[in-house]
């Protein structure tokens, strides 16, 4: 192992400090990051009404103002990844986090929708720099007995933040803090920014991949397009109805991805540096752990946005009262997520398979139980089975991370930990798109009481259908914890 990739441990700490306690003030602060970029792909959500009103901004506009930041954040992170294997980790972060920070203050004071979008633009490509050295950086940092607990940790704010996202954005919205109405919901992220920045420079560790030269640019920029092509239209395509240049892209995507992998593979036979480190691929673990992540996104993007609009549009309920639903899956995913902690330890992969049979034995009764209340559905009943639902995808995020990237050698953790990020966002994206097939076909704009309940219902079916493909794929992944 080379001096600038020994486990945290074993290093000093910072002048002043324990190691216990600069370890943990890196833990934070990694942390942090991650959460400002999970709760920002989301935060948008509620607050997108006032953003209109207050800036005029049109239909297709309100749409790219979340759209810009996910497609970027999305195209950017194996790039991100392989140039902190390249550069350093930390120095890649701080830049990152720097950027972000002067975007979120951008977005902030933004008038008009055009800054706004551009300010999201770069917030994305900035967050795509700066979240695949998080987990690069863990996986360096911590020992074998201490990196389950910190990647637990991980997968719960990736989780909380995503969930979280909607209530802080009603909550800041409505507070009208100073009269800003919509726009602490981005300058919230100026303080703490500017304090992971100053934090990091003191307590992050630098850690690269020394066998790496260079970047490899012809593969940058054709990872960069496939991507493009395949998620653009997964992105806006349900707003044009499906038009025939959705699909001509995507397999226009998926051509040009395939190109790449016969471009990395030329690349890496003549012994130059690849973009992606395709021996990671032999890995079993690392490839179904990949996949499985990219299951979970996909059945967050339908499970969410139809759960928001199955209890506002179908059941009735305010922002305010769906707010309390985010906030029991909330909860229970932090339960979830510590509860994983110990359990993964000692069994393994069988603690995730057993948070997908918790959520997809509870989901199938929320199904029964919508089937048989409809629209007379309790609100105590609405948002208990949250807790359940919440705790088992707590399960699941927490040790998934870990378990995927556990058996990646430390040179190539940026490389790794792109690609999981990049799969996490894919997924999103066509869960998201396909939202427009399982819910939308079934309760067009517009629709209200059964026959949003109704969807809603089917809905819950594909998202169990996911759960149990999660659950096979794990099968893959250890069985035990390496000691």
């Amino acid at each position: 192992m080379s001096a600038d990739t020994k486990p945290l441990s074993s290093r000093s700490a910072p002048p002043g400090t324990r190691p216990g306690a600069g370890r943990t003030v890196m833990l934070v602060v990694v942390l942090v990051a991650e959460l400002m970029n999970a709760l920002d792909g989301s935060v948008v959500y509620t607050a997108l009404p006032s953003i209109q009103h207050d800036t005029g901004a049109s239909g297709a506009a309100v749409q790219w103002i979340h759209a810009a930041y996910a497609l970027t954040f999305a195209l950017g992170l194996i790039t991100g990844g392989r140039l902190g294997d390249l550069y350093g980790r930390k120095r890649l972060f701080l830049l990152g986090t720097g950027v972000f920070t002067a975007a979120s203050l951008l977005c902030g004071l933004a008038g008009t929708p055009a800054l706004l979008i551009g300010a999201r633009v770069v917030q994305g490509g900035a967050a795509a720099i700066m979240v695949p050295q998080v987990l690069a950086t863990l996986h360096v940092s911590f020992d074998e007995g201490s990196r389950a607990r910190a990647f637990s940790l991980y997968g719960t704010i990736m989780s909380l933040g995503s969930v979280a996202g909607p209530v802080l954005g009603g909550v800041l919205t409505s507070a009208n803090v100073f009269g800003l109405g919509w726009r602490p919901i981005f300058l919230i992220n100026v303080p703490i920014g500017l304090a992971a920045v100053l934090l990091g420079l003191r307590y992050l560790p630098e850690s690269r991949d020394p066998t790496a030269r260079r970047l490899d640019l012809s593969g940058t920029l054709l990872a960069s397009l496939g991507l493009l092509l395949f998620a653009y239209p997964l992105t806006v395509g349900g707003a044009h109805h499906w038009p025939a240049w959705s699909f001509l892209m995507m397999a226009g995507g998926v051509l040009t991805l395939a190109v790449f992998v016969v471009q990395q593979r030329a690349r890496t036979a003549r012994g130059r540096d690849p973009l992606v480190v395709l021996a990671l691929f032999r890995s079993k673990a690392f490839t179904a752990g990949l996949s499985a992540q990219l299951v979970f996104g996909l059945l967050s993007g339908v499970f969410f946005l139809s759960w928001t609009l199955f209890m506002q549009d179908g059941l009735g309920f305010s922002p305010q009262q769906a707010a309390t639903g985010f906030v029991a899956a909330s909860v229970g995913e932090m339960a979830g997520a510590w509860l994983s902690m110990s359990l993964a330890v000692r069994h393994g992969r069988r603690a995730p398979q057993a948070g997908a049979l918790l959520a997809a034995a509870t989901l199938g009764g929320y199904a029964w139980l919508i089937a048989v209340q409809d629209t007379g559905l309790p609100p105590v009943l609405t948002v208990l089975p949250m807790l359940p639902v919440g705790l088992g995808l707590g399960m699941i995020g927490a040790a998934l991370a870990d378990m995927t990237l556990r058996q990646v050698t430390h040179d190539h953790a940026g490389s790794a930990s792109g690609l999981f990020n990049t799969s996490t966002q894919l997924g999103i994206a066509l869960g998201t798109a396909l939202t427009a097939i399982v819910f939308f076909a079934h309760s067009p704009a517009g629709s209200h009481g059964t026959t949003v309940t109704t969807a809603f219902t089917g809905t819950l079916w594909y998202v169990i259908a996911a759960l149990l493909a999660m659950w096979a794929l794990m099968l893959l992944l250890p069985k035990r914890h390496a000691t």
